[in-house]
């Protein structure tokens, strides 16, 4: 890889004491979604009329109040699905839509026409004034291309002046205005400006693109900051970003153009745009959501957001993107999951979201937590998790680590994710499903003074057999009548009850942990309607697992 071949693209931003290192953002930009013009620019099949349409109203519903939708002069189909958001009466009356013209004079002139009978619209006017466009697209000086702009500017006035009788705004763009000198980004601007007059009650909007991203986002807010300082009329100018995403940076320069100074931001839903795409606005407003700032567009249902980027895009999201992707809000690492239930175990009455891997609550954009892709790299806490969330089992810290150990190997081996059905079947195999060598049929249990009395019937191979025993209780009588009956010594060492809400509210599981001769503990599960019959199905589990592990001489 030649690397001597490149060069910086960017030139040094006469800046030297920078005030947006000290800033903070505060509130929300002005959002103008360009999904319609740069986002369908960039499809391998834009959309057709009637989808332009479809979307345009879902932006509008996410909250949108400027909408770019096209460049009316490029094709007969941009033209006239401007003319029928218009003739159909479909643009809301808080809602501006922002048509794109380059300035040249019959793409300007035909823009203008498209507009006709618009209550609230923008004409954006942009030229490339980019020192490697000037040399090798354009061939002409600066002189040459600022009165390109000018002249466009002159037009544009002049048109909207004479044909349009609405609420009609100014945008214009220095087009590759991160590869601009700073001092000429200025001047023609500057220059464009006096043409179209901004005013209190009519701010020109200033866009500053980075047309392409070459450099790093900090060199962008420098070149932000620079241009806020040294603008004219900078009181009656609405500062915008248009980053685009060509190093992976793209939100970073928004919001690091935020502040610097700028006041709105043009993007896309999730990021879609030429080469590598626009910058991202759902990302923008939901990193400024999790801060605690209202992002001001509605995005409670991210799922609906992903389904329409999909549909008008054909293009897939990523699964690992911030917000929208599939596997945002899952985590395989055992201490990641520990972390996140513990600390959602913590705030559960709290009124304030604080997660050491989850920057925001999923259920605020429609999704849950769930680590429901338990692998080899997965602990405790995601075991636990599914186990008491999907299924309503609180299971014993000791007995947890033995459970969870047993998931990472069966992941392990399988070398794959485990479902949560696998999961659950596991667990009975294992705790609850101990059938072997003994099974309960039948036990009665009554009281004697201050003892328990026990009859039980138990199944031995092909053989039933009539058990009885005495204790405090009709675990400690039935573990009498068991060690006498099997020849085997055990205890009893750990024990715990709870109800199985998650399932059943008559349903109670016991847990049940038994050690023999070298301290080893065998756990047993038991569910029933009944707490103590859970608790001797428990116990029944726990001895079986004892004698198939450490084989002893059965009596």
């Amino acid at each position: 890889m030649n690397h001597k071949k490149y060069r910086k693209m960017y030139h040094p931003v006469p800046i030297t004491e920078r005030e947006w290192v000290n800033k903070e953002l505060t509130h929300a930009p002005i959002w103008c979604s360009v999904d319609l013009r740069d986002g369908n620019q960039a499809l391998y099949s834009p959309m057709t009329i009637d989808e332009k349409l479809e979307f345009f109203k879902f932006l509008t519903d996410l909250g949108f109040k400027e909408i770019e939708v096209g460049f009316p002069a490029a094709s007969q189909t941009e033209f006239e699905f401007t003319r029928r958001l218009i003739d159909e009466n479909r643009i809301p009356d808080d809602v501006t839509i922002q048509v794109l013209t380059q300035a040249r004079e019959h793409i300007i002139k035909k823009t203008i026409d498209s507009l006709k009978g618009a209550k609230h619209a923008i004409v954006h006017l942009y030229n490339s004034t980019s020192t490697l466009q000037r040399k090798v697209v354009f061939r002409k000086n600066r002189d040459e291309i600022k009165r390109l702009a000018v002249d466009g500017a002159k037009l544009v006035r002049e048109l909207v002046s004479g044909s349009l009788d609405g609420d009609i705004r100014y945008e214009y763009s220095p087009e590759s205005f991160t590869c601009t000198e700073p001092d000429y980004a200025v001047e023609v601007t500057n220059a464009v400006l006096d043409i179209l007059k901004p005013s209190k009650d009519n701010k020109v909007i200033v866009n500053l693109p980075s047309t392409i991203e070459v450099a790093t986002a900090n060199v962008y807010a420098d070149q932000i900051e620079y241009m806020c300082k040294n603008l004219n009329n900078r009181e009656n100018l609405v500062i915008s970003l248009h980053a685009h995403n060509d190093r992976g940076t793209g939100v970073a320069s928004t919001e690091l153009g935020l502040l610097a100074g700028a006041d709105r931001v043009e993007g896309t839903l999730l990021g879609n745009g030429e080469r590598t795409g626009n910058t991202d606005i759902i990302t923008v407003a939901l990193n400024m959501f999790c801060q605690g700032i209202d992002p001001e567009l509605n995005l409670e249902h991210i799922d609906d957001i992903v389904k329409a980027y999909e549909k008008y895009n054909k293009l897939p999201v990523s699964p690992r993107h911030p917000y929208a992707g599939e596997m945002a809000y899952v985590a395989f690492s055992g201490s990641h999951q520990d972390a996140i239930k513990k600390s959602m175990d913590a705030s559960k009455d709290s009124q304030i979201w604080e997660n050491p891997y989850l920057t925001i609550d999923p259920s605020d954009i429609g999704r849950k937590y769930e680590p429901i892709l338990i692998n080899s790299q997965s602990g405790k806490g995601g075991v636990s998790y599914i186990m008491q969330e999907k299924y309503g089992y609180i299971l014993p810290k000791n007995m947890l680590a033995e459970f969870s150990q047993i998931i990472n190997d069966m992941s392990d081996k399988k070398q794959t994710v485990l479902t949560n059905h696998e999961i659950h079947q596991a667990f009975k195999d294992e705790y609850t499903n101990i059938c072997k060598p003994i099974k309960l049929d039948f036990y009665r249990s009554s009281n004697e003074g201050d003892k328990t009395k026990i009859l039980a019937a138990i199944e031995r191979g092909e053989k039933v057999k009539t058990i009885t025993g005495t204790g405090n209780g009709p675990l400690d009588a039935l573990s009498t009548a068991l060690r006498e009956q099997l020849g085997i010594d055990f205890e009893i060492c750990e024990y715990s009850e709870h109800a199985l809400t998650r399932s059943s509210s008559s349903l109670a599981a016991s847990y049940i942990a038994v050690k023999g001769a070298d301290d080893t503990l065998f756990w047993g599960v038991g569910v029933d309607a009944n707490i103590n019959t859970s608790s001797i199905y428990a116990l029944i589990c726990a001895v079986n697992k004892l004698i198939s592990q450490t084989k002893p001489a059965l009596g």
